[in-house]
Parts: C-alpha cells; structure tokens; sequence
C-alpha cells in the first residue's frame, strides 16, 4: 500500500500555490524511482481547502489521476501528467475556501481526522496563511501527522522571510500605478490606491517603495489625514503635475481607528472585512484640496494573474523542501525561508502570530514615506 500524501490550499488564492503542489507532486515521483512499491508516496488534493477533508465521502470515492473534481467528489489523484503545466496558473487548481474546522462551537475538525483516517493518510501538506497554520497546528496537537508550506501576499507569517504570493501583488501594484500614472498626469489628478494589508503594511510600503508613490500608508503607523494633505500639497506645490498616495486597506486614522467597517461582513475566522480607506482619502482630499482626486481599490487584482518568476522559483523550492520534511519524519514543520535559504521550522501556531512592518527601521513616520536610511538594516 503506498503511503498517501494529502494536500490542501487554504485560505485567499495567489500566485505561486500551484508551484508549490506540481513540486511536491514532482519530488515525490523522484522518491518513488528509488523506493519499493509498498513504501512509495501518492499524494491525493482535497478540494477546496479545509471543506475538502470535511466533506470527503467514501461515497465519492478519490477521483483517478486525470479526472476533475466533479459532484460530491472532494479528493483526486494528483501525478506529474496532471501537474505538469500548473506552475504557469495563477490562482490554485484545486480551490481553496476560508472554512474554520475549528470556528467557535463547531467540531468539524473530527471531519478531518475522519477523512485523514479513513484515506490512511501518511500526512496532510497545507498551503496557507496565519489561519491555515493555526488550523494546520491544531491538528498536530489532535495527533495528525502534518506539514504546511507558507502563503499569504501580506507577507506577514511568522517564521519565514517569505510567502507565496508576496512578490507577485507587489508587481501588480507597480504595473498598476504605472498606469495610472499616464492618467494622472494628462489630467494633473490626485491618485489614491488601496492596496491589501490589514494588519501588516508590507504589500503597501513595498509596492509603494518599487511604484515611487509619493505618500504609503500603513497600519503599523496610524496617518493624520491633516498631514497627508500637507504632503500632497508640497507636492503639487512643487511643480508635480500629478501625486500618488499608496494606502493599505487596514490603515489606521490616528485617534479613530479605521476608517470603515463593512457591517456584519466578518469571515469564518472572525475577521471584519475592511475597506474605505482610499475612498475617505478621495473625499478628505477634494475637500482639503479643491483638487481632482480619484481612488482605485486594487483588492483582488492584487491575487491574480500568473506568479512572477520569483514566486514560481519560491513556489518549486517550498515544495521541494516539503516533502524532504515528509521523507525524513519532521512533522509538525513548515517549509520556510530564512537568512535567504530554505529552511524548516515548527508550524507558527497563533492566529495572530504575525510579523509586522518594523517602522522604526523601515518607515518615515514624519513623510509617510519608505525609509531612506539603509545602512542600518546592514548591521
């Protein structure tokens, strides 16, 4: 009987997920070219992130190598013929959801243990952010043996340098300022342009920084909207025909906090759903201003799309590195980046283990501006 691997993608799609799966896929084929047929690896994708495990059904049994999910069907069979052209999609081709197996006053986790006990798995591989280690964390604790791989475009994960996805919504943040700039100019407008981040402000301040956006908000350094327009001004002031100001939707207001709510709009993991702050900034502006100022929310743009050629590159190397940890035992771990090199470290287990922008290093607090200072992060 070989000995079956499961894999999920939880959470936000981005760039890079489908990487990562071709290449445990692909490393665990190379495993098996040396190993005998009872110890060989087959690894099965649940569809749809943690829904997958919970709604699988020996009803529906696992679905062939080939096939699609279709119906009542929530696990396929994934080898190098299926994989072989997924690391030029974007997105995840076995779906992902934000279900909680662990939301308060729910057992559906017992639906995963079932599902890991009835397939015989030998772990469970999840791609995923802080909800999907902390979910992943919780199951080791309940004696599954598992193993995650990091992604998020927030870039905020504890225990790695980076995760999926990050590199890519950097790049379209970029690609779409740079066209908003031809718009701009001709027009001598003001651009505000929301950017992802709730917590962390990494996104914004480095796609502000690549952009050359004139003000970047973050949420680790709540704005006055007083001194952006003081900023903006300077700007126009000074001969600019045109102002850009990147702010991440999590964006603080010093004093009130953030700008919007959406009502009743939280996810199964008990997180409002933000969003506003470009367009309070659109308002405030034109009002402060008497200036033509416009807002673009990026909001899922900044997931789409094919990965860059770095997040394909992360996406091979985290995959490899995940099923080494599979071959030598070391469950519990996360595939990780650190110091510039794979490595491995335990699961981050909190939901709120999060690493946030070091602003006292990194960020002009006074100019709403990207650090100019570099020398010290050398030391």
């Amino acid at each position: 009987m070989s000995r079956r691997i499961g894999i999920l993608t939880g959470g936000g799609d981005c760039p890079g997920l489908n990487n990562a799966i071709k290449w445990v896929v692909k490393t665990a084929a190379r495993y098996n070219e040396k190993l005998p047929p009872d110890r060989r690896f087959e690894v099965i994708g649940f569809r749809d992130g943690w829904a997958g495990p919970i709604n699988y059904s020996s009803k529906y049994p696992v679905l062939p190598a080939g096939q699609d999910f279709f119906g009542g069907h929530h696990a396929r069979i994934l080898d190098e013929m299926v994989v072989r052209s997924w690391d030029r999609q974007g997105g995840t081709c076995i779906g992902s959801s934000r279900t909680n197996p662990f939301a308060k006053g729910s057992d559906l986790w017992m639906e995963v243990v079932r599902s890991y006990r009835e397939l015989d798995l030998y772990c469970l591989i999840a791609l995923g952010g802080d909800d999907t280690q902390s979910v992943t964390w919780k199951l080791h604790e309940k004696g599954l043996n598992v193993l995650t791989i990091p992604k998020t475009i927030d870039g905020d994960l504890a225990g790695t340098e980076y995760t999926l996805g990050f590199d890519t919504a950097v790049n379209v943040i970029v690609e779409e300022v740079d066209r908003l700039r031809s718009t701009a100019a001709s027009h001598g407008r003001i651009m505000v342009v929301e950017a992802m981040g709730r917590h962390a402000g990494h996104l914004a301040l480095a796609g502000g920084a690549a952009a050359g956006a004139d003000v970047v908000l973050i949420p680790e350094v709540p704005f006055k909207p007083e001194r952006v327009a003081e900023l903006v001004k300077a700007r126009m002031g000074g001969g600019a025909r045109y102002c850009v100001v990147v702010a991440a939707e999590g964006a603080l207001i010093e004093g009130k906090g953030h700008v919007s709510k959406e009502a009743d709009g939280k996810d199964e993991f008990g997180h409002v759903l933000l969003g506003g702050v470009g367009r309070y900034l659109e308002e405030y502006l034109t009002q402060a201003l008497g200036a033509d100022v416009r807002s673009v929310i990026l909001s899922h743009l900044q997931r789409g799309g094919v990965p860059s050629s770095w997040d394909r590159r992360a996406g091979r190397l985290f995959g490899i590195a995940a099923m080494d940890l599979v071959v030598e035992g070391r469950f519990g771990m996360m595939a990780s980046m650190k110091d510039g090199r794979i490595a491995a470290g335990p699961i981050p287990a909190a939901e709120k283990n999060m690493v946030l922008v070091d602003a006292a290093r990194a960020y002009d607090a006074d100019r709403y501006q990207p650090a100019l200072t570099v020398l010290r992060d050398l030391k």
